[in-house]
């Protein structure tokens, strides 16, 4: 039976396993960022997605991906971070796993990072390139949630409810109810605390009562 590579808009056919080759080269990669030689580390990652994307195996393009942005993110490298985000996420061709496990790495970093502005830049790449996306809409909804915070930490209340109000997190297939309804409740606080009541009132029509009532039967 033949492998296919687990993608979620088609099923391609991996004719090659580039799984051996990746769990080489990356640690020769990583070693070559921790000398000074990113763009040299970069480069070989590069012919190395390439080979990977055109031989079906998305799984080791994930690998690939994910040490690029991680070599970039860990060198303070904001520039080169930036470029190979918008790059590789608008690589035609691209797998859609490799690109969800990218942007799944990148999300993670925000946390991580200390300077505002640093953080707001790779928080608006990130919303730039899965903007349309339904695959990453998930990391999309939380990244733009950690963006409205920092609108409101700030005392910029409207623009921490606009942003956040461009989510349908209701529409959202793979996100748990859970979230959703986090999510949810959060536009309706931030609308309530510009003191935008009608538009609270529309939100919370997209809850059902009915779910929390199941969650105090659970308890």
């Amino acid at each position: 039976m033949a492998n296919l590579a687990p993608e979620e808009d088609r099923m391609v056919k991996m004719e090659v396993d580039y799984s051996e080759t990746v769990d080489k080269v990356i640690p020769e990669c990583e070693t070559l960022a921790a000398e000074k030689k990113l763009n040299e580390a970069i480069d070989k990652l590069y012919v190395l997605e390439k080979q990977t994307r055109g031989a079906g195996d998305a799984i080791s393009s994930s690998k690939v991906l994910v040490c690029i942005v991680s070599l970039c993110y860990k060198a303070q490298d904001w520039t080169l971070l930036k470029e190979h985000i918008t790059s590789l996420s608008k690589k035609r061709g691209h797998f859609k796993l490799a690109v969800t496990k990218m942007v799944q790495r990148c999300c993670e970093m925000v946390p991580e990072i200390e300077d505002k502005e640093k953080k707001m830049n790779l928080i608006e790449i990130l919303r730039t390139v899965t903007e349309g996306k339904i695959y990453v809409e998930n990391e999309r909804a939380r990244v733009t949630r950690t963006l409205a915070a920092i609108y409101e930490k700030d005392d910029e209340l409207e623009k921490a409810a606009k942003v956040l109000q461009e989510l349908q997190v209701e529409t959202f297939g793979t996100m748990e109810k859970k979230e959703k309804v986090e999510f949810i409740l959060e536009q309706m606080r931030l609308c309530f605390e510009t003191k935008d009541y009608i538009r609270t009132q529309i939100i919370s029509k997209k809850i059902s009562t009915k779910y929390f009532e199941l969650m105090r039967r659970r308890r």
